[in-house]
This record gives C-alpha cells, sequence and structure tokens, in this order.
C-alpha cells in the first residue's frame, strides 16, 4: 500500500475513528485503525465490538492495500504535524510495519495485517429514514442528560427511540430515565419510521452521534433493525449495537393530574437554585421551593456549613406547597428549556413534577421530589 493524502482530511477522519477505540484492550488488533487504499479514496475503519466508525476521504493512491495501526498513536503523529502538510504512508517490505513520512518527519508503526480485523456485521437493517442533522441533535441533547450510568439497569444505558401515535398524528419520540428524573423529546415522525421496532441507543453511541452531528452534516440517514443501528453522515458511517432490553412502560411515570401550575423567569430561577445550592452537601444537594401567593422560598439547610435562603417573584396561585429537589437535577433540566419561562406542574411534596417551556411544549421533564 503507498498512498498520499492531505493532513488536514485525515486528521478529521482519524479524529472521528480513534474516540471508539477503547485505551485499554486485551485484544491487540482492537486498538487499530483499519486503513484501506482503493480507488482513489483512503476508507478507514475503528470498532470496540459494540461500535464501529468508518470514513472514507480523497487519496492518491499509488499502490491499492490495506493495515491497521494504533489508532491513538497515528491520531497523535497526525495532529502534530505541520498544517498543510501532504502525508504518505507506506508499507514496509515484510507488511509488519507501516512507514508515515511528511516533510523530513518519518515514523514506522507496527502494523497488524486486516485479515484480523474485526467486522461488526450490520445484517439486515429493513427500517431506514432520513432526520436532519439539527433534529436529530435535539432528540439526543435534550435527553442524553437523563441516562442511567446505573450498569445494573442496564435496560437504562441509553435514549429509547420509538415511533408513537399522539392524538393522530405519529411522532418520534425519544426517552432518557435515570429512575429520578424522565426526558421526553418527540417530533414528527419522518417518511420510513412508520412501523420501526422500539430501539435503545448506548450512552456510548449516543456520545459519537452527538461529536458527528456537530461536524455539519445537513442530514442523517438512519437504518435499523431490533439489533442494529446504522448512521450515515457525510462520508462517515457509525454502526452500532443495541441494548438487548426492554424499556420500561415510561408513560405510567408522567403524571396527568398536576393541577398546581407555576411559571417561572427561567434564568432567574436557576441562578437562584445555583447560589442557595452553594450551602447543600455533595450527597444531599436538597434544595427546598416553598410555594404560596406569587412567591418562591428556596431554602438549602446543610447540618455541617450552615444554611442559605433566597425568594424570588413567580407566577403562582394555588395552595401553599413545600417539595424538595435535588438542586443538580433541577439546573440540568433548566438548562434543556429553549423559553424564557419554565413551566412547573406540581401535585403535591411526594408526588413526580412535570417540567417543560409551556403547555404542549414538544419537550417533557419529570423529575422526583426529595424528603427535605
Amino acid at each position: 500500500m503507498r498512498v498520499t493524502v492531505e493532513r488536514a482530511a485525515l486528521l478529521k477522519a482519524l479524529g472521528h475513528v480513534h474516540r471508539v477505540v477503547e485505551r485499554r484492550n486485551t485484544i491487540p488488533i482492537l486498538s487499530n485503525v483499519l486503513l484501506r487504499g482503493e480507488d482513489g479514496s483512503l476508507r478507514l475503519k475503528a470498532t470496540d465490538l459494540d461500535i464501529e466508525v468508518t470514513e472514507t476521504i480523497p487519496a492518491d493512491i499509488s499502490e491499492a492495500g490495506s493495515t491497521t495501526v494504533p489508532a491513538y498513536m497515528i491520531y497523535d503523529i497526525v495532529r502534530k504535524l505541520p498544517d498543510g502538510a501532504q502525508v504518505s504512508l507506506e508499507m514496509a517490505g515484510d507488511a509488519s510495519q507501516m512507514q508515515i513520512r511528511s516533510g523530513r518527519s518519518r515514523f514506522m508503526l507496527q502494523a497488524l495485517p486486516e485479515s484480523d480485523f474485526p467486522d461488526l456485521a450490520a445484517g439486515d437493517l429493513p427500517h431506514r429514514f432520513t432526520l436532519s442533522a439539527a433534529d436529530l441533535k435535539r432528540l439526543i441533547e435534550k435527553t442524553q442528560f437523563a441516562i442511567s450510568t446505573e450498569e445494573t439497569r442496564y435496560y437504562l444505558n441509553g435514549i429509547y427511540l420509538h415511533t408513537i401515535d399522539v392524538s393522530g398524528t405519529t411522532m418520534l419520540r425519544a426517552v432518557a430515565t435515570d429512575g429520578h428524573r424522565l426526558a421526553r423529546v418527540e417530533l414528527p415522525a419522518p417518511s420510513g419510521s412508520d412501523g420501526m421496532p422500539g430501539v435503545i441507543i448506548p450512552r456510548k453511541a449516543v456520545a459519537e452521534i452527538v461529536k458527528l452531528v456537530e461536524d455539519g452534516s445537513e442530514s442523517v440517514v438512519i437504518e435499523l433493525s431490533s439489533a442494529k443501528v446504522r448512521l450515515t453522515f457525510e462520508g462517515v458511517v457509525l454502526t452500532s449495537k443495541l441494548i438487548d432490553g426492554t424499556f420500561p412502560d415510561y408513560q405510567r411515570v408522567i403524571p396527568v393530574g398536576n393541577d398546581k401550575m407555576l411559571t417561572v423567569e427561567r434564568s432567574d430561577f436557576a441562578k437562584a437554585v445555583d447560589r442557595v445550592s452553594t450551602i447543600s452537601s455533595e450527597r444531599g444537594r436538597a434544595v427546598k421551593l416553598a410555594l404560596a401567593d406569587g412567591r418562591l422560598t428556596l431554602t438549602v439547610t446543610n447540618p455541617d456549613s450552615g444554611s442559605a435562603m433566597e425568594e424570588i417573584e413567580v407566577d403562582y396561585d394555588a395552595a401553599p406547597i413545600d417539595i424538595g429537589f435535588n438542586a443538580r437535577y433541577l439546573l440540568d433540566i433548566t438548562a434543556q428549556l429553549d423559553g424564557d419561562t419554565a413551566l412547573f406542574k406540581l401535585a403535591d411534596p411526594g408526588s413526580p413534577t412535570i417540567v417543560q417551556d409551556r403547555e404542549g411544549a414538544s419537550a417533557l421533564y419529570v423529575l422526583m421530589p426529595m424528603r427535605v
């Protein structure tokens, strides 16, 4: 193999693919990136056996061929080469090493044959639809923070993507929960998504998708089965296994009878929560909300360090109520809202509360209270 490629293109492609490689690997080939030069292009591929990312970039191919080299090593080398450089990749005589040349720099990397590299065969992916990159980014960013990190409840370690009928309109809905809070975002279902199975996209794949979306694709083609999902961006293809589990019936968690309406200036509220929570302990982080007649009093008491209180004016005319929440969760949710105001629908101090921009907003959050 003898390939010449622009540093900028190679660096961007390596930046996309090397992230899925685990830094500590018991299987040496999984530390490597596969490079295949043919037909005027260089194809790069990396995998951790759960996620596979491939990218194809233009290249000058003097001699077609393929090999695999350490992903983080080649990424660091190319990153440190000067801007505008041309990079030459060439197999040494016995194919156990690859030479990287650029200007006066020479590097020799240990190589492993392509035949050892695993292929995450996607199989048949019967459901296919296209989403704008902005819509996909919204679905993920508004729910990602609520993904559970508790490995024992593995079926909560991702975003549940499914279609659902809402008042006669089919919606594509993303849901994530960790048992303490729930995030639900929906948008009109794109053509081709009807009848798709409900799938749980794992946390690591979700993080990679966000980074790829931010790199400027206009739209994303999504193909899926009940076991795998494949997303095609401009020149980049991400294939991931799905979480093999049943997402809980989240609809039962979303309360319907919450009749106490609180409307608050989102920014003022978030800043007040942030200020009083300075006193809270890392373990507890509980903030008490006392509501009465257009006034909200936020209180934090920490036996070890003291207490804090702040009062803000709000729109609230229901019966007085005292309710406690995790301050961090309140800040996470208010950060996801788009509008200037936040609508809280409350029931009683022991029941879940709904938070959204306004009635009927496409993003809805449910927050479990804390005892304070």
